[in-house]
């Protein structure tokens, strides 16, 4: 009919006119119409359903994995209600280019979610909107490293299908649902209304189900903290400038830096994930615990005393760097915005002391770096052994490509064990406690490394991540071994090779992922420093440290990014 809109309701098929039909009134040859109009119905009423069914999906997708599961989408979600109740307000015209929008505004929220999901898996929080696009570009150069080039692709190329599959499916369900309320304004106005009472009524009495508030607002809490968190992370570059233009030792001469460690070797060693949650964890603890104690008495044995605290880390779950740069740059470093101005500085940084001091040859033992690291020289190395060049020829194990065990005779080989060779400070990152902590490697002879061959069969016999990954019981269990392999070939390192000048800090970056630590907050690392000569320990008594090698629960607290001038504070003139 002209000038017939969607706003009318279709006339569907007519009737024919008696008498027309050779035959009882019928159309020669005409089909009966009722099955195709139950097929015609049925298509409409199952798109829909389909569209109703994706918009709420996507209003009630929580933000956060713990909180996923059946009661989070038993809610009644405002913003569904109030898009619909605008949609039968708008004027035809302006209908469709606002279903359309608001469609891909829910579907852009949507994603963000996601997002957070992931996020709140690894790092416990969520995804910063300025700030962490770059890590998504880490994350593809994890799936790299442990599946290959081929699953990087597969990866990124299926990531980017399901972003645009999620926006044309909201958009989609959008504007299915305003032909459908228009097309029935009468029955759906009364079901808007039924459904804002219902609303109002819930918010009224408090009713709640498991996830939280029926009456949800969830998407305009989300965007309220996204506008929040985009202000704080624009803001975030000029508090940093105005952090870091304060040095406590920009201007101390190189004579005056760690005189009380002259002559010493120095080892700054990072453990990876070790976290509070593997010593006070009732299921993890009593091993690695047991490992501590086992350990303390042998190197108190073999003439080394210990002291242990905590320090409380920028990050969780991961962005090692992050944790490794607030350590040794006594700035807190919590985003890569971040990281990236002060690894343009000229920033001193604790392992740079060493070196300006020129007392030092300062080295780097990195197994997890296998392309070009220009950082090294930021923070003062003379040379970066990287994976490529420990010598190593075993098999990896999972994410972490060289056993700590090997890194660590590399050193003593390469460097360490060196005769005539003069003070040492080294940077060290140990790997195998890296997540996804499959298979976990073994201590093996330290005569018998050779080349890493050795570790062929261990991996072989080591379970695979998809074993592992199987329940969060396993997941745990595979965590703590990895922590407790990592302790003993330090240990066992420094039980072999150490001697009186020997100084060794050891510490963990940050805690594992939240499936480990079953989502706690606490982002505390362990802190220990070795020596065998007393004066060393003497330096540091007014610490509060506790002695060995397992920090007390009451133990002093650190913020990381205070451990820099401590230590410079401790083992020299202050500035």
């Amino acid at each position: 009919m002209p000038g017939n809109t969607d706003d009318e309701t279709d006339a569907g098929p007519t009737e024919p006119e008696r008498g027309t039909g050779p035959v009882g009134g019928a159309a020669a040859g005409a089909r009966p119409p009722g099955r195709r109009a139950r097929l015609v119905r049925g298509v409409a009423v199952g798109s829909a359903v389909l569209a109703v069914a994706v918009l709420l999906a996507a209003l009630l997708l929580p933000d956060r994995p713990d909180r996923l599961g059946p009661a989070a989408f038993v809610r009644l979600p405002a913003e569904g209600i109030l898009l619909a109740a605008v949609l039968l307000v708008v004027p035809p015209r302006a209908r469709r280019a606002g279903a359309a929008a608001t469609g891909v505004l829910i579907g852009l929220v949507t994603l963000v979610k996601c997002l957070d999901i992931g996020f709140y898996s690894v790092l416990y929080r969520p995804f910063d909107l300025v700030l962490d696009w770059g890590l998504l570009g880490n994350a593809a150069d994890y799936v790299r490293d442990t599946s290959g080039r081929a699953g990087e692709l597969a990866a990124v190329a299926g990531a980017v299908c399901l972003a645009v599959a999620v926006l044309v499916l909201t958009a989609g369900a959008a504007l299915r649902l305003s032909t459908l309320l228009v097309r029935h304004r009468a029955r759906s106005v009364r079901v808007v209304l039924l459904l804002g009472t219902a609303w109002i009524t819930c918010v009224v009495f408090g009713l709640r189900t498991g996830a939280g508030p029926v009456a949800s607002t969830l998407d305009a809490g989300l965007l309220g903290q996204r506008a929040t968190q985009v202000r704080a992370s624009l803001a975030d570059a000029r508090l940093f400038r105005r952090e870091a233009a304060h040095d406590a030792f920009a201007h101390t001469s190189p004579g005056r830096l760690l005189t009380a460690l002259r002559g010493k070797d120095v080892l700054f060693t990072f453990v990876e994930s070790y976290g509070r949650s593997a010593i006070e964890d009732p299921e993890m603890g009593p091993r690695i615990q047991k490992v501590l104690q086992e350990s303390g008495d042998t190197l108190k044995a073999a003439g080394f005393r210990a002291r242990s605290g905590w320090l409380r880390s920028p990050v969780t779950g991961g962005g090692s760097w992050l944790a490794h740069s607030t350590f040794l740059s006594g700035l807190w470093i919590s985003n890569q915005q971040r990281f990236r101005t002060l690894t343009s500085s000229d920033r001193t940084t604790l392992t740079g002391a060493f070196r300006s001091t020129g007392a030092w040859r300062t080295v780097g033992v990195v197994p997890g770096v296998l392309v070009a690291w220009p950082e090294g020289r930021f923070f003062g190395l003379d040379h970066v052994y990287d994976g490529h060049h420990l010598d190593y020829r075993g098999p990896d194990f999972g994410w972490s490509q060289v056993p700590d065990q090997f890194a660590l005779q590399t050193f003593q080989r390469r460097e360490f064990g060196k005769p005539g060779r003069g003070p040492l400070m080294a940077e060290i990152i140990l790997t195998s406690s890296h997540y996804p902590w499959a298979p976990v490697p073994r201590m093996v002879d330290w005569a018998k490394l050779g080349d890493g061959s050795v570790f062929q069969r261990i991996r072989s016999e080591g379970r695979t991540q998809d074993e592992v990954w199987q329940t969060p019981e396993s997941v745990r269990t595979a965590y703590r071994d990895s922590v407790a392999y990592s302790l003993n070939s330090l240990v066992g390192f420094l039980r072999r090779y150490g001697n009186r000048n020997t100084v060794l800090v050891f510490l963990g970056d940050h805690q594992p992922v939240p499936a480990v630590t079953g989502n706690s907050p606490r982002k505390d690392v362990p802190v220990t420093l070795v020596a065998r000569d007393p004066k060393v320990l003497d330096r540091i008594s007014g610490w509060g440290w506790t002695e060995g090698l397992k920090p007390a629960p009451d133990a002093p607290v650190w913020a990381m990014d205070r451990f820099r001038d401590r230590f410079l504070k401790a083992f020299g003139p202050r500035p």
